[in-house]
């Protein structure tokens, strides 16, 4: 139980030295996280094979996993402790008011709280003593007992002391439960259980400790540059106390530096695998999907199936993910350059899922390609959409050695699930505003137009959202325009998407079925005529995709065949399109 005397003697200050002494093993394990990543695993990564530095490389990621898991614990112990020290402040400040008053009206305050005041009634003893609780008058003379003036006065302070003593001693409690809970256990492996339980500790400090670092104060809906500008205006420390305790939240800004939205991801994306597998191990592993229930026996959607089947799907794309930032150093196959740090710059399971994962840090890359996918993309399928973008990587590499390039897988809207959604232009409007916010997130983050040469790359439908964004008013921020088995991109001509038609490429393989099929919902329509290879064969209101002469874009030579191949190692087709990714256009060889 807090005492009066504890609470006018307790030295916040102290709290606060404490807050920043942990506040500095935060930032400090998170600088060493990205050293271990940067100096130690990826360049063995790159230049040794073998048993020994496979041991090592483990090695050294179990140590960056403990890096990451001091950063987020130690961060919540930071905000837990100022947290703390601010609510003390006001039962305090509220404490000594009433010491004060006591003190000139001549009152004594007691050890247990009560208060003793000079008697003033005749026959009465001299001094009498107030204790909370009792009746405190509302109007003046209204409680002067016996008319004595001071029992009334000694009556409110012995109140408020009593007031703030409770307020200050239920707040001890609180915290300190909190507290206790930031503690791990012994041992170097930062296991499932222990992440899993590091999120729900950022559940319980957002829960009691967020009311002194507002949620609200994170900008919402409001454009890349406002969000890199209140970032910016934050101390040092509120940035790291922000990217700690809401580490979704601010990981999904568009605008902030990369390796920010790294870290805040990173944190998210652990805690979420964790609770994840937890779940997946208290069900039934790949129940079927469908039961025989009622007499005679029916078919019904197993409920077993339908509590596994979306963590089961999104634990696919977590594990992709995670195998990528693992990667990071590998040559791959013989000859090939080692991967350049992985970044995650969106994460989110909610949905079909969010995933934006860039080789390379986009914030300081002279080149940066931007990767749009299409009907059937989401958190499960990460891992062939990443791969493309790390086989546009190694191919960009190539052909500018002299220069750095970040290739970026962008799983960021909602595609059409199937085919028969693929006709529906909604998902492509609705992408527009997202991919356009991301792209501009990316120019502030890099520091201007000027700043990096970049190229959006779309494939089937993404060609499509591609095309919804660089129709809208404000400028796309990409200087070239890639698309690859294009079905429309809901505009008629190459002049409409804001690049310039001489920045719009385009790649089309012959036993490519995608574009045929989707021109008539997807496509663009104009007045005008239709050719193959120069020989006109249609003419009045024509419809025009990207394959087409008559859209204006470049046509792209390609030697691989079907809707997929577009980026298969060592094909022309991958490139042509490294070398717009580099601005070699001289290089591209079109059709």
């Amino acid at each position: 139980m807090t005492t009066w005397q504890q609470l006018r003697d307790l030295k916040l200050t102290e709290y606060q030295d404490a807050a920043d002494e942990w506040g500095e093993i935060s930032h400090r394990s998170d600088a060493a996280r990205i050293r271990v990543e940067q100096e130690m695993s990826i360049p063995v990564r790159s230049t040794q094979k073998g048993e020994t530095p496979d041991a090592a490389v483990g090695r050294l990621n179990r140590l960056r996993d403990n890096y990451q898991y001091l950063h987020s614990e130690c961060g919540l112990v930071r905000t837990t402790l100022n947290a703390l020290a601010t609510e003390l402040a006001s039962p305090q400040r509220r404490l000594k008011h009433a010491l004060e008053d006591a003190e000139s009206l001549g009152f004594t305050v007691n050890e247990n709280g009560s208060v003793t005041y000079p008697n003033s009634v005749p026959l009465a003893p001299s001094n009498s003593t107030a204790t909370p609780g009792a009746p405190v008058p509302l109007l003046p003379g209204a409680g002067e007992g016996q008319g004595n003036a001071n029992k009334g006065k000694a009556e409110d302070i012995a109140q408020r002391i009593a007031d703030a003593v409770r307020e200050a001693d239920e707040i001890d409690t609180r915290y300190a439960g909190l507290l206790r809970r930031l503690k791990a256990p012994a041992g170097l492996e930062v296991t499932t259980e222990m992440l899993a339980d590091a999120g729900k500790d950022l559940k319980a400090v957002q829960k009691e400790a967020g009311g002194v670092l507002e949620k609200e104060d994170i900008p919402h809906g409001k454009s890349a540059a406002q969000n890199r500008g209140w970032w910016d205006h934050l101390t040092g420390e509120q940035q790291d106390e922000y990217l700690t305790l809401y580490p979704a939240e601010i990981g999904a800004l568009d605008g902030l530096p990369s390796t920010v939205r790294d870290t805040s991801n990173r944190m998210v994306l652990a805690q979420t695998m964790a609770q994840t597998q937890i779940t997946l191990d208290g069900l039934p592993a790949n129940p079927p999907q469908y039961i025989q229930v009622g007499d005679p026996p029916s078919a019904v959607v197993n409920p077993e199936w339908k509590k596994w089947v979306k963590p089961y799907h999104d634990m696919i794309g977590m594990k992709a993910i995670q195998a990528r930032l693992d990667a990071s150093g590998f040559p791959g196959e013989m000859g090939k350059s080692g991967l350049p740090q992985a970044y995650v710059l969106g994460f989110d399971t909610k949905g079909d899922g969010r995933a934006i994962i860039a080789n390379g840090n986009p914030d300081t890359a002279d080149n940066t390609a931007v990767y749009v996918p299409g009907t059937g993309s989401g958190l499960e399928g990460a891992h062939g959409d990443i791969g493309r973008m790390t086989e546009l990587w190694r191919t960009a590499q190539t052909q500018s050695p002299g220069q750095t390039t970040s290739t970026v897988t962008w799983i960021g809207y909602d595609a059409p699930d199937q085919i028969p959604n693929a006709a529906a232009r909604h998902y492509a409007y609705d992408g527009a505003a997202p991919l356009n916010n991301f792209m501009d997130g990316l120019q502030t983050a890099q520091g201007g137009p000027d700043s990096s040469h970049t190229t959006l790359i779309g494939h089937s439908y993404g060609t499509t959202t591609i095309g919804a964004a660089a129709k809208m008013p404000d400028h796309i921020a990409a200087d070239d325009i890639v698309v690859a088995g294009s079905p429309g991109m809901l505009v008629s001509d190459a002049s409409d998407l804001d690049v310039g038609s001489d920045h719009v490429w385009s790649e089309a393989a012959r036993t490519d079925p995608v574009p045929l099929l989707g021109q008539e919902a997807l496509g663009g329509r104009k007045l005008g005529m239709s050719t193959w290879n120069g020989i006109p064969y249609n003419a009045g209101l024509i419809i025009s995709i990207p394959s087409d002469e008559s859209f204006g874009a470049h046509r792209m030579d390609v030697d691989t065949s079907g809707h997929s191949g577009y980026w298969d190692s060592g094909s022309t087709s991958l490139l042509n399109q490294a070398n717009v990714v580099v601005g070699r256009y001289d290089r591209v060889k079109e059709d």
